[in-house]
């Protein structure tokens, strides 16, 4: 059985401003997420998962569907504030969605299989996808979970802080703990996160997450425990999000083990709208040294 991509299109893009999910940026008009989706099936992957909102669902396939129908299987999702709740009622000044674990816990009726989840707006490099691929078809199973982790500094924006998901890691490779800094940047030779305690410093060569993960069906009953815990502690908080690495520690907590699969990949993607030129100087680069065909899906 092949693994299953799950691809997280549903967020708002509030800082981007506008719909960055499917915005081409390669030579062809690619989007970043077609990138992904080819590095995907090259890996060996047979399903892509889409979440997405409902309200630009229908300008989302039109664009998707005609370059990668027939290639891979595909099915959508869509993120709502009442899915997977228990009967919870989220709070009237509750506009965003619950996070990327919600997200990915609405796929729940749909994938069937050990997949990988990763964002639509960023660009992991094909090595992750294998390596992806690799641990999902050989090595995952119910008591292990794993992410490809990137080194820090390869994973910053030159246009504003980052989030990201710091991880610290044992002398056997897997993950102790992984902790969601939400405001992470460069300052002069440094790189620091601030949080209420004010800023501190974080060391360039930290592996972080950028939301590339892997994990046996059997997360979902995890996902769904973790989560009505979080509504009942935080669900009144109507900034509180429900991020993957919650997850991540209460697997751990429970005595689950995850695996940090190293990439030396370099990441990028488009937090900023700032950031486009680069994205598409470094597609263009990639294309030359024939990494990809200057038409991904022709």
């Amino acid at each position: 059985m092949k693994p299953t991509l799950l691809v997280l299109a549903a967020g708002m893009a509030s800082r981007y401003g506008s719909m960055k999910q499917i915005q081409g940026f390669g030579p062809g008009g690619e989007t970043i997420m077609d990138y992904s989706i080819y590095d995907a099936i090259r890996a060996g992957f047979g399903k892509v998962v889409f979440i997405i909102r409902k309200d630009f669902a229908d300008n989302f396939k039109k664009i998707i569907e005609p370059k990668i129908k027939g290639r891979i299987e595909i099915d959508y999702v869509y993120q709502e504030l009442d899915s997977f709740t228990g009967g919870y009622k989220a709070p009237e000044n509750r506009t965003k969605p619950w996070g990327t674990a919600h997200a990915v816990l609405c796929s729940k009726t749909v994938i069937r299989e050990p997949f990988a989840v990763i964002n639509a707006d960023d660009f992991y490099g094909s090595d992750a996808f294998i390596k992806a691929a690799d641990f999902l078809n050989n090595e995952i199973h119910d008591g292990l979970f794993s992410i490809i982790g990137y080194d820090l500094s390869k994973t910053l924006s030159e246009n504003g802080s980052v989030s990201r998901g710091v991880c610290e890691v044992n002398n056997e490779g897997y993950l102790v703990s992984i902790v969601e800094r939400t405001k992470i940047y460069r300052e002069g030779n440094k790189i620091v996160y601030d949080d209420t305690d004010g800023k501190h410093e974080v060391s360039s060569d930290s592996k972080v997450s950028m939301n590339l993960w892997c994990f046996p069906v059997s997360a979902f009953d995890i996902i769904q425990k973790t989560f009505l815990e979080f509504l009942k502690e935080r669900g009144t908080d109507p900034k509180a999000e429900f991020f993957i690495p919650i997850i991540g520690d209460q697997f751990i907590k429970e005595g689950g083990k995850i695996k940090l699969v190293p990439t030396n990949a370099q990441w990028f993607g488009v937090t900023y709208k700032e950031d486009a030129p680069e994205v598409e100087k470094n597609l263009r680069a990639l294309v030359s040294k024939g990494e990809y065909p200057e038409r991904l899906w022709s």
